[in-house]
């Protein structure tokens, strides 16, 4: 992309005239000291014997005469265009677009791999990492991102699906990355009724492993909508219970935390027989990354956004491209 520079008078759209050539001469120097060498236009002007005001000018006159060219060539991969439309729209401290794979499963490698790049940048030495299941931050940590040495705490219980990993490996591959303290409790995330989840929650294991949830500066999640084949929670359930959680204007989840189309958190009964972060300690966590992939999640993730649950979001052209439509921006 080559950046085109306006005349001086608004609106004059007549040619600049053709710089001299000694000024061209000046004005390539210039420009190699300040874009190549990175000096300052003060060191600069200390260097040629001119102002720092005729080096400003030189620097203009040198990109509107074509002598300097700015070019922006976008990241393999990634539609950085989009990316900053979308942290805009949404005021995101940070939003990677992928702009590669063309099926479920691809677009769950790339995302997972740009949420490991992500996370490489957010994680520091005195972070905790928190960590659910889900097929996505599954794919993150495939990656292999290098992260310091952190304990790593699972964030919510267990499901059993065929050919899948539980939230207890996966906090332990992570704790294998970092080097640091894996805090696990073997729990199921859903049971049979409230009474038997409040009894697991105080179980010693479990109670020991939740409490770390506070001291968590880092979560990634994926956020899922609540419907048929995009929450793996939805699925896991009976038709009255998907039908009580859509009663209470539930759009999406993510850690079994239930959102309207708003960004409210909602209560349904389902909540209460599980075993997971609560929507106060989600809402406690000073960032949140969300892993998120398809259009079809649309108005779950837009909730979320909303509701100023995440702070980072990792997703695919399909959906940002929707999400950005949805917010006019």
């Amino acid at each position: 992309m080559v950046e085109t520079v306006p005349g001086d008078a608004a609106g004059d759209a007549r040619p600049p005239e053709p710089l001299r050539a000694s000024e061209a001469v000046l004005a390539a120097e210039v420009a190699r000291r300040y874009y190549l060498a990175g000096e300052s236009k003060v060191e600069i002007a200390g260097a040629t014997g001119i102002s720092r005001f005729k080096v400003a000018r030189l620097l203009e006159a040198a990109r509107t005469a074509g002598i300097v060219r700015i070019e922006i060539v976008e990241p393999e991969g990634v539609d950085g265009e989009l990316s900053a439309r979308l942290r805009r729209a949404y005021g995101l401290r940070r939003c990677v677009v992928v702009d590669r794979g063309d099926d479920a499963p691809r677009l769950r490698a790339h995302v997972g791999a740009a949420g490991a790049d992500l996370l490489v940048d957010l994680v520091g030495p005195d972070d905790v990492l928190g960590l659910p299941w889900a097929r996505t931050v599954s794919a993150m940590l495939e990656a292999r991102p290098t992260l310091p040495r952190v304990p790593v705490v699972q964030l919510s219980g267990s499901m059993v699906i065929p050919g899948e990993t539980s939230p207890v490996d996966m906090v332990r591959v992570a704790a294998g990355l970092t080097g640091g303290e894996a805090h696990v409790f073997y729990a199921p995330l859903i049971l049979d009724d409230a009474e038997s989840a409040a009894a697991m929650r105080r179980q010693a294991a479990v109670a020991a492993a939740m409490a770390e949830v506070d001291r968590v500066s880092v979560a990634v999640v994926s956020i899922g909508a609540w419907r048929a084949g995009h929450s793996t929670i939805h699925d896991a359930v009976d038709p009255a219970v998907r039908t009580a959680v859509s009663d209470t204007g539930a759009v999406g989840e993510a850690l079994g935390v239930f959102v309207d189309a708003e960004g409210r958190a909602v209560h349904p009964e389902l909540v209460d027989r599980m075993v997971t972060i609560d929507a106060e300690r989600l809402r406690a966590v000073p960032e949140v990354v969300a892993l998120a992939t398809g259009s079809t999640k649309a108005a779950a993730v837009r909730a979320f956004l909303l509701g100023g649950w995440v702070g980072s979001l990792v997703t695919d052209r399909s959906l940002a491209t929707v999400l950005v439509r949805a917010a006019g921006a």
